[in-house]
C-alpha cells in the first residue's frame, strides 16, 4: 500500500491495523528475513494484489466461466497459463491453486483414489506436511510410505528407495522438499517410478524460481508427469500455487482444482502471478537466482568456518539447516528466539530422525533468497554468519545480544527492502 491517500484513510478508519502494518514494515526494514521460504515480492506484485482484480469472482476457466464480466480476467488467466508453460517448458499449467497445500492436494485427489499408496520423503529428512504427515488430511486419506537420506552426507539411497517401491507398489512417487539442503537428479526417481508403474510428481515449491531461471534442474525435462510450485518463495510472486503437468493429465488436474477442491480463484493473485512469470523470464532474474545460490554456499562456508555444524555438511541450493544442539547445546526454538532478538528471522527445524519434538527440535533452517533480493552479496554473508554464530554462542546474554542487534541494523540500513 503505497498511495498516501489510501494510507491516510486506513490510519483514520482503523488505527490498530494501520499501526500493525507500520510495525511490520519497520520490522522488515530493520531486520533480515533468513527463512528460506520467505522473500520480498516484486513491487509489481504488491500493486496487483491490491488492484481491481480483487473485486471479481471468476469461477471456472477462461471461456467457461459461471459469472459474466470476464473479458479481462480471462485475458489475465490466459496470460498467466501461457507464461508459466513457456517459463517451465510445460505442456499444461493451472494457475488457480490458492497456495501450496491445496495445490498438492489437488494433484493427489485428481490423479489417485483414497487409500492409494504414495512414496514420499520422510518429514524429518526434509519432506513437507503435504507429503503425508500424519497430522494432515492427506496423511489420513492416502497410504504414504517413506524414503530417507543418509544423514552423513544427505544422499538419497536409491537402492533402498527402489526396494521400498517394489515392496509397496506406490501409485505415485513424490520428490521435493522443504528443508533438504542438497540437489538430486530427477531421472533417478523417474527410473524407480517407471519400474513399478507409478506416476511422478515433483514438489519444487522452494526452488521454483531457481528452476525458472535455469540454475537448477527442471523435473519436467526428466519426463515427470506433474510438477508443483508455489509462486512466492524464490519466484518472488504472490502467495499462491501452480500445477504444471503433461497434457494427458490436464482435464483431471483442472477438474480437481475447480470444482473439486476450491471455488473462485483469487484473480488479483492470478494477475500478480502473470506479472511474476514475465519478470522471471528476464535476464535480471537469472542473475538474481545465481546470486541466491552463490550466497547460500558462501553463508554455509562462513558458518562452517566458525565451527557451526550443518546438516549434510553444506548446501547445493538456497537453504541450510544448523544442528543447534550439536553446535551450541541449545534447541532450535531457543536458537530461533535468540536470533529474533538480534534482528535475524529464521525458523526452528527438525533434523533427520530428530530425537526432540517438532516444537523444540534440534535444528534451525535458514536461506538466502530474501537477503539476495535486498542486494546483499558474499561480504554480507560473512557478516551474517558472524552474527548468527556469536548470537547463538551467547544466547540469553542481553548486553551481547543488544550489540549484535545494532550490527544487524547497521547491515540492513544499507540495503532497502524492495517495494517498501
Amino acid at each position: 500500500m503505497s498511495n498516501s491517500t489510501e494510507r491516510t484513510r486506513l490510519a483514520q478508519s482503523d488505527p490498530d491495523v494501520y499501526l500493525a502494518l507500520k510495525g511490520e514494515e519497520a520490522r522488515q526494514r530493520a531486520g533480515l528475513e533468513l527463512i528460506p521460504s520467505e522473500n520480498y515480492a516484486f513491487p509489481e506484485v504488491l500493486t496487483l494484489l491490491g488492484s481491481a482484480f480483487t473485486n471479481k469472482y471468476s469461477e471456472g476457466y477462461p471461456g467457461r466461466r459461471y459469472y459474466g464480466g470476464q473479458e479481462y480476467t480471462d485475458r489475465i488467466e490466459t496470460l498467466a497459463r501461457d507464461r508459466a508453460k513457456a517459463l517451465f517448458r510445460a505442456e499444461h499449467a493451472n494457475v488457480q491453486p490458492l497456495s501450496g497445500s491445496p495445490m498438492n492436494q489437488a494433484v493427489y485427489l485428481g490423479l489417485l483414489e483414497p487409500g492409494d499408496t504414495i512414496l514420499a520423503m520422510d518429514l524429518s529428512h526434509g519432506g513437507h506436511l503435504t507429503h503425508g504427515a500424519p497430522v494432515s488430511h492427506m496423511g489420513r486419506l492416502f497410504n504414504f510410505v517413506r524414503y530417507k537420506t543418509n544423514p552423513a552426507n544427505g544422499a538419497i539411497d536409491f537402492d533402498s528407495l527402489a526396494k521400498v517401491a517394489r515392496e509397496t507398489k506406490p501409485k505415485l512417487v513424490v520428490c521435493g522438499y522443504s528443508s533438504y539442503p542438497r540437489d538430486y537428479d530427477y531421472a533417478d526417481f523417474k527410473r524407480v517410478a517407471d519400474e513399478v508403474g507409478a506416476l511422478t510428481m515433483a514438489d519444487v515449491s522452494h526452488i521454483g524460481g531457481l528452476i525458472a531461471a535455469n540454475v537448477m534442474r527442471n523435473p519436467l525435462d526428466a519426463g515427470f508427469d506433474v510438477m508443483t510450485t508455489t509462486t512466492h518463495k524464490s519466484l518472488r510472486g504472490p502467495r499462491g500455487g501452480l500445477i504444471l503437468c503433461k497434457e494427458r493429465f490436464a482435464k483431471k488436474i483442472d477438474a480437481s482444482v475447480f470444482p473439486g477442491l476450491q471455488g473462485g480463484p483469487h484473480m488479483n493473485q492470478v494477475a500478480a502471478a502473470a506479472a511474476t512469470f514475465r519478470l522471471a523470464a528476464m535476464p535480471a532474474f537469472r542473475i538474481y537466482a545465481e546470486a541466491v545460490l552463490s550466497n547460500a554456499k558462501a553463508l554455509a562456508a562462513a558458518l562452517t568456518a566458525r565451527q557451526v555444524k550443518l546438516v549434510t555438511g553444506g548446501t547445493d541450493n538456497h537453504l541450510m539447516v544448523i544442528d543447534t544442539m550439536a553446535s551450541f547445546g541449545i534447541d532450535g526454538a531457543k536458537a530461533q528466539e535468540a536470533l529474533d532478538r538480534v534482528g535475524l528471522t529464521t525458523n526452528k527445524q527438525v533434523i533427520p530422525d530428530d530425537p526432540l519434538p517438532p516444537m523444540r527440535p534440534s535444528g534451525l533452517r535458514l536461506g538466502t533468497p530474501a537477503a539476495t533480493a535486498r542486494g546483499m552479496g558474499l561480504a554480507e554473508m560473512d557478516e551474517i554468519a558472524a552474527i548468527i554464530a556469536e548470537a547463538l554462542a551467547v544466547e540469553g546474554d542481553a548486553v551481547a545480544e543488544s550489540i549484535l542487534a545494532n550490527r544487524t541494523r547497521a547491515l540492513t540500513s544499507r540495503f532497502p527492502v524492495p517495494g517498501l
